[in-house]
């Protein structure tokens, strides 16, 4: 459209001026200069525009818009060569503001993330993403992504690859990281590294190998506990389920505080759980949620990341009742999918996005406690269950009230909620079994 516009305007002087020449008042054999401004071959991310500005002392050529002009012309050529500038100005803002991919701050730290999974599971590891999104835009930080996916071999070559980039942060998660992190930090003594959802044995550092590295570990259980009493609330049938991505510490800690949530409202509660296996098979996912229906439950709490999704849809092909994790699930899907943001009625948060602001946010003001572990639960608003329209219109008024009560004695403390943490396996099967159909 640039380009169109300025062959016409170039185009009306050209023609005013040829006339002027047929009468015998143009420039006849003055010499004239031609100007030509072309716009080449931007790149389909539109960061690679190309300007070229030819003046040559000759005559028309095919093919080239000129203006032939005298020096009581120049006011007029100065005015469409303005018209080009602003016009080529426009263009380029436009560009720039609306580029896709460009997730670069103007200024401030350089910090990456490593996903060792995918995004677009609407839950863990587009909350992480979420939290760069908000470092990018609210500390003016230069951010990276990097979305390895699920194969584990290439989760060291690409934590080393962002540690030679010299990045001032480089943050990754999930306790399938814990023992790359040990092995590639002595490599890079000098990068600060933020681990999520997991925690560096520092007791064990005696050569100060993590001084660089802090952790953030979430208290889920105490989110989850909530998560247990609105699915008891919520249950007709008082059985209700429970599908996990890996069959692992944080899994069950999900797990124990949604069994204890549900049994201290209903001593009577059935309780199903059932593992994946891993974060990815969303038709396994879905498998066992249509098992746990046949086993009665109808409310079923999902947490398996990008296998959630099969739990979810399994949902709406029954039009049952689920609760999603880590990110506010009904609210992610309310536009693309109506029909099952409706059933899922409340998810229980786990704020990676937020405690990541946070961590670079003290990073940048030099506070951030390098070399420790943080816990964040109720008490720090990084737990909890989402309260959002579909959580108002959804769960009766008094159920409300009733999980806000309980989420207040989580917090004062008087109600202390169980953790899958230093839980030897046969405590654990057995706080499982009690609660078995």
């Amino acid at each position: 459209m640039l380009l169109v516009s300025l062959e016409k305007l170039f185009d009306v002087f050209y023609r005013a001026d040829r006339s002027r020449n047929k009468k015998g008042s143009g420039l006849g054999q003055r010499q004239s200069i031609l100007i030509f401004i072309g716009i080449r071959g931007y790149n389909r991310t539109m960061r690679d525009w190309e300007y070229t500005w030819r003046i040559w002392n000759n005559n028309i050529s095919k093919g080239m818009f000129c203006i032939n002009f005298l020096e009581e012309e120049m006011k007029k050529f100065m005015m469409v060569l303005l018209i080009g500038l602003s016009l080529t100005a426009l263009v380029l803002s436009s560009c720039n503001k609306g580029g896709k991919g460009d997730a670069s701050g103007s200024t401030g730290l350089k910090v990456a993330l490593l996903i060792n999974g995918n995004l677009g599971d609407k839950s863990f590891h587009d909350s992480a993403n979420n939290g760069l999104n908000l470092i990018r835009d609210n500390l003016g930080c230069r951010t990276k992504v990097v979305e390895v996916g699920y194969d584990d071999s290439k989760w060291e070559p690409a934590l080393r690859d962002l540690c030679d980039e010299k990045h001032d942060i480089v943050i990754c998660g999930t306790w399938q990281m814990q023992e790359l992190v040990t092995k590639v930090a002595p490599d890079y003594p000098n990068q600060k590294i933020i681990v999520y959802d997991t925690s560096m044995d520092y007791a064990a550092d005696s050569k100060g190998l993590f001084k660089n590295i802090y952790s953030m570990e979430y208290k889920q259980n105490e989110g989850s506990y909530l998560a247990g009493v609105l699915a008891a609330s919520m249950s007709k049938s008082g059985i209700i389920g429970f599908v996990g991505g890996m069959d692992n510490t944080v899994i069950r800690d999900f797990l124990v505080g949604y069994i204890q949530g549900a049994k201290d409202l209903n001593q009577n509660i059935k309780v199903v759980p059932s593992f994946v296996g891993n974060f990815s098979d969303t038709a396994k996912a879905k498998e066992l949620t249509f098992a746990q229906y046949q086993m009665g439950a109808d409310v079923v709490f999902s947490v398996a990341a990008n296998a959630g999704e099969g739990t979810l849809q399994a949902a709406k092909e029954r039009n049952r009742l689920a609760i999603g994790v880590d990110s506010d699930q009904g609210m992610l899907y309310l536009d693309s999918d109506p029909v099952l943001a409706e059933l899922i009625m409340s998810s229980m948060l786990k704020r990676v996005d937020q405690s990541i602001y946070l961590a670079v946010s003290e990073a940048i003001a030099g506070t951030l406690a390098w070399g420790t572990r943080a816990e964040l639960g109720i008490n720090e608003d990084c737990v909890g269950l989402a309260d959002n329209p579909i959580y108002q219109r959804v769960v009766p008024a008094d159920v409300r009230a009733l999980i806000a009560n309980y989420n207040n004695q989580v917090k004062g403390r008087q109600i202390q909620v169980v953790t899958a943490f230093g839980m030897d396996q046969s405590s654990f099967t057995a706080f499982v079994n009690q609660v078995r159909p």
